[in-house]
Order: structure tokens, then sequence, then C-alpha cells
């Protein structure tokens, strides 16, 4: 199911009224200092008054069977207003890791109470060095004897970590990296939350010594899951950087015209103006990638992977380029700790690094392309 452009702009106002009343910029940062690190009742208005956790999930299993030209509305809603909530990593991260898995059992089990927003969900791949390469990955996971599975190994940058009630594990098995489901409670995980430059997308390091788990999918299938998830999450990401992008190009332009000096506005000044154009180029590019992508994610075109990976490198760039030029704009407010501009460059730079980095997506664009 997909919906029109009219469906599409009332989605969008929808979420934007609801996220400007629910995440100001004050509660942005009462929530950067906070354990957990979102508002589980605002995360509960958000599941039940608008089912944004239901969006991006097959009705047969609880949802709204909408797909990523939704999910990108939405997330580009939430790059704006740097909405602290478990979202991208429960409903961009996980639920799409359990869809690719093809397990109809794991995903029965699971996705109804995603989609009602009653369960959290992350997916944790890389480990100290951040990599998502499955040939990198140590934690190992082996048989239990009783028909499941016990993980040892740790895994770092997981979004939302301390806080998921279902963990998502990629681990190696004698077939390969195998995706596994771990319940928050179980016995020998231990969370801890990790000090990142962007306090508003929580991260933790996990560490499990014999942890109990179960299987998702076949053994031995975990890297080509990832790949999927991969991609679909790389277009995610990119529509949240190109919602945070046009914030900052806002957040610019409004300063521009209402700041004076030497009797004048600002904006009338060519350099501020050529920033703005600057500012104004990259923000369309990153919305048209972002957009483009996931329409082929939607259509289950061929030349997806090759969009997805466009969209990531052309909306990374794009957002920092806005985060940096805000800055600037703004001038010596700007760099103040009082001032906005520096959480969207910490959530700029984060984002930009999310999935490994310019040169690891550069190389998957190659990749993508057959190079």
């Amino acid at each position: 199911m997909s919906a029109d452009e009219s469906e599409l702009r009332e989605l969008r106002a929808s979420v934007r009224e609801f996220l400007e009343a629910k995440s100001p910029e004050e509660a942005v940062r009462k929530l950067m200092e906070s354990e957990p690190r979102f508002d589980p009742e605002v995360w509960a208005q958000a599941a039940d008054q608008l089912r944004l956790s239901a969006l991006a999930i097959p009705e047969e299993y609880g949802g709204d069977g909408f797909g990523p030209v939704e999910l990108g509305v939405v997330l580009e809603e939430m790059g704006r207003a740097l909405f602290c909530a478990p979202f991208f990593a429960t409903v961009g991260l996980a639920a799409q890791a359990l869809l690719a898995s093809g397990d109809k059992e794991a995903c029965a089990r699971h996705l109804p109470d995603i989609a009602a927003g009653r369960t959290t969900a992350t997916l944790a791949v890389a480990e100290d060095d951040g990599s998502w390469d499955p040939a990198l990955i140590s934690a190992r996971a082996v048989p239990d004897g009783d028909g499941g599975w016990r993980l040892n190994g740790r895994k770092c940058f997981v979004i939302d970590g301390t806080t998921a009630d279902l963990i998502l594990v990629v681990a190696r098995t004698v077939a390969g990296p195998t995706l596994f489901a771990v319940d928050r409670e179980a016995t020998g995980m231990a969370a801890e939350p990790m000090e990142t430059l962007d306090a508003t997308r929580a991260m933790a390091r996990l560490t499990f010594d014999a942890v109990p788990a179960t299987l998702v999918g076949a053994d031995g299938a975990g890297g080509r899951i990832k790949a999927k998830v991969l991609d679909l999450a790389s277009v995610g990401l990119a529509a949240e950087q190109a919602g945070g992008a046009r914030r900052c190009l806002e957040m610019s332009t409004e300063y521009a015209r209402t700041r004076h000096q030497f009797g004048r506005p600002i904006g009338s000044f060519q350099a501020v103006k050529h920033k703005c154009a600057d500012m104004l180029v990259q923000v369309e590019l990153a919305e048209a990638s972002s957009r483009e992508a996931a329409r082929l994610a939607a259509e289950c075109a061929a030349d997806f992977a090759v969009a997805a990976a466009v969209a990531h490198a052309c909306c990374s760039r794009a957002y920092m380029v806005a985060a940096m030029e805000n800055i600037q704009v703004h001038g010596g407010i700007g760099f103040t700790w009082e001032h906005p501009a520096h959480l969207y460059f910490r959530r700029a730079k984060s984002s930009q690094l999310l999935f490994g980095g310019p040169a690891v997506y550069h190389e998957r664009l190659l990749d993508r392309l057959g190079i």
C-alpha cells in the first residue's frame, strides 16, 4: 500500500504538528541528559495517536502496510526536530531485519508488539571498529544443546541499546554471520551507554557472556540480511539527514533576514547570500536523492541498491555542509552552547559516521555499481 501526494502532505503536516508540540528544543535538551534518552509517554502517544510505529509494518503483523516513501516522510520530520525516540532503531533497523530474514515465526512473535508500540527494538552489528562488514564480526554463537543458542562477544554503537526490549544481534556461527534475537533481560548480557558526539541519539556497548538467544532466519544468512537492511536503513537515515539539513537552511535564512548589521539585514550581503544559496543546492539534492531512493525501494527496483548508496553519500555531505554553514551564518552566537546550531552539527557528524563513514559508503557505492 502506498499513499498519494495529498496523503503524504497530510502525513507530513500531522507529524510536524506533533513534533513541534512534543519535541521543541527545550525538550530535546532535557532528554539529552536523561535516562532513558526519550520520553516514554511521548513515544506511546506517537504509537497510539499517529501509529508511527506501525507505519512500515505489513498489515498481517498488525501494521498499516505502508512503505519506504511514507517512512521517509516521517524520518525527514524527525530529523528536522531532532526527535529523541527509539523510532529509527525499532522501525528502521530491527523491524526491517525481521522482515528481511523471511522468518515468519519470528515476525509473528515480535512485529505485532512493535507495531503497537509495546516493544522497542534495535539491531546490533558493529563492534569496536564501528564497521558493518560481516567479515569483521567476531561475536560468536554456539548451539546450547537444547535447540537454542548462546552468544559471546561485544557490540558497540548500538542505537538505543540500553533501553531496547528486543535486540537483534548478528553473530558468527560455523555457517557464517547469523541473526539472533535476544531479550533485554537475558542472563549474561550487560549494556552500558556510550559517550558520543551526538547526545540526541543514544548508543550503547553490549557485552554477551553465554547469553541465551533465538535463531532468526536461516543459519549463515546474516550477511544477506544485513546487506538488505543496510540499504533500507541508509535510505531512512538519508531522509532524516535531509530533514535536518532543511532545518539548518531555515534557521540560517530566518536569521539572515532578521539580523541587522551596519543598518541592513545580513542576508543582503553577498557572502551570506552565497552561503544560503550553497546550502539550498545541497538540501534540494539531498531531498531529491533520498526521496528517489525511497521510491525505488517501494517499487523493489533493480537499481535500488545504487540509489540507496547515492542517497547516503549525498545526504551525508549535504547535512554536514548545511550544519557548518548554519553556524557560520549565525556568527559568534552560532558557536555557543545555548544556540541549537551545534546540536544539528553533532547529529550531522554522527550520522555521517553511523554506517562506517564516507570512505566506506563511497566504496559501497562503487560495489553496488559493479566497479
